[in-house]
């Protein structure tokens, strides 16, 4: 046999397995073989491929009557030098198994050198933006529904206000009452014409994710159209995809990620992902400057320790990538601002939408107001 060129690295996966011990006992060893040779132990030549290539128990440790906490480390080799590979490891074929949870992912530098991470990260958006202290404060355009003329108008009216981000709602694509490349072309011209007017900094994001053929036009043309960033979906698009669009050296510019389609991966507490790993690390692997995701005592069932959890991991070390800023939002309102420095501190950026047209009809004199109270916390 062709001796197999390995550097001994590994990078190690904390799975949440359901069952009794023997239950779990079983299930770890098959994801050893289910993640990576797919084949019977018993038939594989001796030699590296049972010794290395196969999954490997390095702890397995009970944490309630009804699941066990067990440690997988995998050759780095396997996961092939890509992001796609990496998750088709940590959580290929067990991602159709019940029972099974990816908690924690610890990946040495010989893993996480293959990614940029955050072009900008905390402080490279902290200095595009001209924010130094306070939490950067961000809204979305909508409803759907709004011409492009429209979300325009409220696009310059909040950055006349002096918010830091602007991004398009999630749901705007290329509808035909909205048209992307005319709502990219008029928002953009409108904060940047309110920052010639204020001396502001604000960016705008438009919304990127669509047909995979197309993703990558959408954002060129949101960069010629002078968009300050961009919006993605990564769940719906793909994490790689995402990738490639925050390494792209010819866009240079900032990526916020949006959960939507990603919620099935953590809402069940026994499969998919722990938040912290799906919105925290993977997202900070796959690019994002801001990992989007439902805050606590808003309108989704988001706990304080998952969104906790999913700070933490925004913000961790992680080989030499920068830490990403955690952007809560989904039902925010204005008054919970001190509520939130007080869990997340000041490093995030507050997503808030209704709660900004609420106060009343002057967008610019809502975000002003609300600037205020930030910079006073």
């Amino acid at each position: 046999m062709t001796p197999l060129l390995l550097s001994g690295e590994r990078f190690r996966v904390d799975y949440r397995v359901s069952g009794t011990e023997a239950e779990a006992r079983a299930k770890a060893e098959a994801i050893c073989v289910e993640q990576t040779v797919e084949f019977p132990r018993e038939l594989l030549p001796a030699g590296p491929i049972p010794d290395e290539i196969v999954g490997r128990v390095e702890a397995f440790e009970p944490e309630d009557p009804a699941a066990f906490r067990i440690r997988i480390s995998y050759a780095v080799e396997c996961a092939g030098g890509d992001l796609v590979q990496l998750l088709n490891v940590v959580f290929g074929n067990i991602s159709l198994m019940p029972g099974i949870r990816v908690v924690d992912l610890d990946l040495p530098e010989a893993v996480t050198r293959w990614f940029g991470g955050p072009r900008f990260g905390r402080e490279g958006l902290r200095e595009l933006c001209g924010v130094r202290r306070r939490p950067l404060l961000c809204s979305a355009l909508k409803p759907m529904g709004l011409s492009a003329r429209d979300l325009a108008a409220q696009a310059h009216a909040f950055a006349l206000g002096g918010i830091d981000l602007i991004k398009d709602d999630h749901g705007l694509s290329d509808q035909p009452f909205c048209r992307y490349e005319d709502r990219v072309a008029a928002c953009a011209e409108a904060v940047a014409r309110a920052n010639r007017i204020t001396g502001g900094r604000t960016l705008y994001l438009p919304h990127v994710s669509g047909p995979a053929d197309q993703v990558f036009a959408r954002a060129r043309r949101a960069k010629d159209a002078g968009a300050g960033g961009l919006l993605v979906c990564p769940a719906l698009v793909g994490f790689d995809t995402m990738r490639c669009l925050a390494e792209d050296d010819s866009l240079a510019l900032p990526v916020m990620a949006h959960p939507a389609f990603g919620g099935s991966l953590v809402s069940a507490p026994g499969n998919g992902f722990s938040h912290g790993a799906l919105f925290g690390t993977l997202t900070r692997l796959a690019g994002a400057d801001l990992s989007v995701y439902p805050n606590f005592g808003g309108r989704f069932s988001f706990s304080r320790e998952e969104c906790v959890e999913i700070a933490e991991a925004t913000r961790v070390p992680l080989g030499g990538l920068a830490p990403s800023f955690p952007a809560p939002g989904g039902g925010m309102t204005t008054d919970r601002a001190r509520d939130l420095v007080e869990v997340y501190g000041r490093d995030f950026a507050l997503l808030i939408g209704g709660g900004l047209h609420r106060r009343g009809p002057d967008l610019a004199d809502n975000v002003r107001h609300f600037v205020g109270l930030l910079e006073a916390l």
